[in-house]
This record gives structure tokens, sequence and C-alpha cells, in this order.
């Protein structure tokens, strides 16, 4: 589904990626783990466009797509959660999931309103109410079902747990594994590693741009050097 191959982007003059690589298996679920600042949300911005790359590859579903305007991206498949959420705080729920709507897919049933109502509960109670009155949490689902009213074949979550209560938490992680069974391949950059460990199939860790390890889950539990080297703070 992605392969991402000598990635280099940069903020300014500032070197940020140095020649990232890795690649995602369709189906799968990928956690990007860091540090702050090694490079996880840039790495999340250059896959959509946000970053333009100065050089690599970024190869999505056989087509290589970096240096692609973003919406283009998104017309692709690529569906991307930013780290500040940024609902439409005037429109309500039905409303800010009526803006990403595009069509089906491969042949696959569309997302709908309902289907997303019944991944995130908490959405399907508050239809009408507008975004700005909502919890950070309940934010953040909406911000993915608007994502997935997209139809995406891949979705990047950028540090979805970020700032949420301890149960907020375990609901975005039972809706990551329930994407999973609907076959949606997801991307997430995260810090908490007992998060990551509960949803994520495999495991690329990233330092000062470039990705330094990857392998399973299990291996990377199995491995304290690594966790020690690249992931305690």
């Amino acid at each position: 589904m992605l392969n991402v191959d000598d990635l280099h982007s940069y903020y300014g003059r500032a070197h940020i990626l140095q020649g990232a690589s890795f690649a995602l298996p369709a189906g799968e679920v990928m956690v990007l783990l860091g540090r702050n600042g090694a490079g996880k949300s840039t790495t999340m911005k250059s896959l959509i466009g946000i970053v333009r790359p100065a050089r690599g590859r970024i190869d999505f579903a056989g087509v290589d797509i970096a240096g692609w305007e973003p919406h283009r991206i998104a017309r692709a498949g690529l569906g991307y959660v930013p780290e500040e959420r940024r609902v439409f705080t005037d429109l309500t729920v039905l409303e800010n999931l009526e803006v990403g709507r595009q069509p089906a897919r491969d042949g696959r049933p569309a997302w709908t309103e309902e289907r997303l109502f019944a991944l995130f509960p908490n959405l399907g109670r508050m239809r009408t109410r507008a975004g700005g009155r909502m919890s950070g949490g309940e934010q953040q689902m909406l911000t993915i079902a608007r994502t997935l009213m997209g139809n995406p074949r891949l979705l990047l979550l950028d540090e979805p747990s970020e700032g949420l209560a301890p149960v907020i938490v375990e609901e975005m992680a039972g809706a990551i594994l329930a994407l999973k069974q609907e076959g949606v391949t997801v991307l997430l950059a995260e810090q908490n590693l007992h998060f990551a460990a509960r949803v994520a199939d495999r495991a690329a860790v990233i330092e000062k741009g470039r990705i330094v390890w990857t392998g399973t889950m299990a291996a990377l539990h199995a491995d304290e050097a690594v966790r020690t080297a690249y992931l305690a703070v």
C-alpha cells in the first residue's frame, strides 16, 4: 500500500527528514514511534503533501505521489487526521461529516453517517451539536470520522491519543482496530508505546529524521536496547 524510499524534507534550511524509508503492507496498522522532534509529524505532512519533499519516493498503491498537491493526494485515497484536529467549530457534527464526503473506492461500501456513528457512538448522540461545543476527545473522533467520509484506502493519524483521557484513549484504540477489520490501512504517529502496542501490527522507529528500526510490535517489545536508545524519555 505504501513504500517510502529515501525521503528528504526541509523546513526552510532545516533538514528534518534525512532519508526516511519504510514500507506498510495493505490492511495493516503501523506506528511511527519517536521522541519529540524526531520527525514523526514531518513524515505525515510530507506524505500528504503539506510539506513538499526535496527528494525521495512515496509510492502509494503503486504510484509515486511525492510532490503532488494535498488535494490531489486526498482524492487518490490517502486520508490525513492532523494532531491539531481542526474541526469546523461553527458546523454541526453532521455538517462536518458532509464536508469530507467523497465517492466510494474500489467497489467497497462507502462510509456513511450511520456506519460512523456505530464506530463512534458518542458522535451519534450529538449529531446536531456544533464542533466548537465538543470536548477534545469528541473533536478527535469527529476529525477521524470526517476523514473516513472520504473513503480513504490509507489513513494517517498524527498523535491520536495526545491529550486525551485514558477512557477516550481506549475508545480510540477500539476504533482503530475496527478500522483494520474494515480493511483500512493505518499509519499513526505516536509517543504512547502502550497505545501503539494495543493497535499496531508493526512499528518504525524514527530518530533525527531517519528510520533506525522497523519490525513487529512483538519484536520491539522484546528489544529493550532499541526502546531505551530511541524511545525512553
